[in-house]
């Protein structure tokens, strides 16, 4: 059963730009994304869509949840002007960070995006596997 929003994932390493450099921000300009997929999923974003903040590199875990805040506005940092960003807000931080290695364990998460593309930066998440996630946090099978 949906609830009619759309989810996501959005990786970032955490040295970089991190949850708590946005927990600090209180809402965030996601930027610097250059791979036609990964921008094409950020277009498809609506308002009040929410997203999965993903420690990439350093970590490799969910870490929080955000919603988008503005959608498809030119990346501030690309002067070619083919690229867009997104703004976010915080939503919650997880109650247990969800591994990497424990989504690929997961059966229900085998066809998860950035489990079959590791290289993508902005990628779906299904109303299931989003579900699945947060009951993994919840229950610290992370």
């Amino acid at each position: 059963m949906s609830d009619g929003k759309n989810y996501w994932l959005m990786k970032s390493e955490p040295d970089e730009y991190g949850w708590d450099d946005l927990i600090a921000e209180d809402e965030g300009i996601w930027d610097g994304v250059k791979n036609a997929q990964a921008s094409n999923n950020m277009k498809a974003m609506a308002l009040g869509d929410q997203i999965f903040f993903y420690h990439s590199r350093q970590g490799l875990e969910i870490v929080g949840i955000m919603e988008v805040s503005a959608t498809a506005i030119p990346d501030p940092f690309d002067e070619t002007g083919r690229w867009i960003a997104v703004k976010v807000k915080p939503v919650r931080k997880l109650d247990n960070a969800v591994t990497l290695k424990a989504m690929k364990q997961n059966p229900k998460l085998s066809d998860l995006a950035i489990i079959k593309q590791t290289r993508l930066s902005v990628a779906p998440v299904t109303h299931d596997q989003w579900a699945e996630i947060l009951s993994m946090s919840a229950s610290s099978q992370a």
